[in-house]
């Protein structure tokens, strides 16, 4: 029996500091648990101008199953689009380098996809998560964002579109992703609002999260730029269109 092909796809931006450490550990996980699968990880580089891209290009020499792919403009939705535009393989996931979400999740979602859903998603808000570390004010944003404006405006059902440990199937990177047009941190949330205004059936696994306290996540121009994409999504609608 052909095993089930699987791209886990990592976007870095100037992250010289953790890459190799992180990417070895995500590595070596994925050797021990993912022997049901033949999977590689790719680095998406999306424009990274410090050591990124040297240290990215030996991990790739180093590990037969890394794969680096260099973006020349910024942008982490960008640069997870574009990877899963290319892939071939049957489940295309995508995790922050940071590695904040436990990885002892990542067959999980990976089952659920087998099982006959369409994405997986980590989520930090859902019942049974555990989240350690996490300021009083990304709590609150992250709640408001997920619970009102977009539960709220778009009636949805999923409880956390930000957290950056998702999966999909080949039939969403087909026929879903050309619809997303957010480049940067809102495009999982777009293509989590599409899905389920289009009736793809989301899996959502209650995750053990570590806050990263040297995120280089902006929260005011992060916010300003969900909310532009929210108010494009309730003008265009891209889920009524065929």
């Amino acid at each position: 029996m052909n095993k089930s092909t699987v791209e886990v796809t990592i976007p870095v931006y100037n992250e010289e500091k953790e890459l190799e450490k992180n990417i070895t550990k995500l590595y070596e996980f994925c050797e021990d648990n993912l022997s049901d699968y033949n999977w590689h990880i790719t680095i998406a580089d999306n424009a990274s101008t410090d050591n990124t891209p040297v240290i990215a290009a030996t991990l790739s020499k180093k590990f037969p199953q890394i794969l680096y792919f260099r973006l020349e403009q910024k942008g982490r939705g960008r640069a997870v689009k574009r990877v899963w535009s290319q892939s071939k393989s049957d489940i295309c996931i995508y995790m922050d380098l940071d590695l904040s979400t436990d990885l002892i999740h990542l067959p999980k979602v990976i089952n659920a996809l087998e099982a006959g859903y369409d994405i997986a998603i980590g989520s930090r808000l859902a019942k049974g998560a555990r989240v350690e570390g996490r300021t009083m004010l990304r709590e609150l944003t992250s709640r408001a964002l997920n619970f009102f404006f977009i539960q709220f405006f778009f009636q949805t059902h999923f409880t956390d579109a930000q957290c950056g440990f998702k999966g999909v199937t080949r039939r969403v990177v087909e026929n879903l992703i050309p619809k997303v047009k957010d480049n940067e941190w809102f495009f999982d949330g777009e293509l989590l609002i599409i899905a389920e205004k289009s009736g793809y059936k989301i899996y959502e696994e209650p995750v053990h999260w570590v806050d990263n306290p040297g995120s280089t996540v902006r929260l005011i121009s992060t916010i300003w730029g969900d909310v532009l994409s929210i108010l494009r999504l309730l003008r265009t609608r891209p889920w009524r269109k065929t």
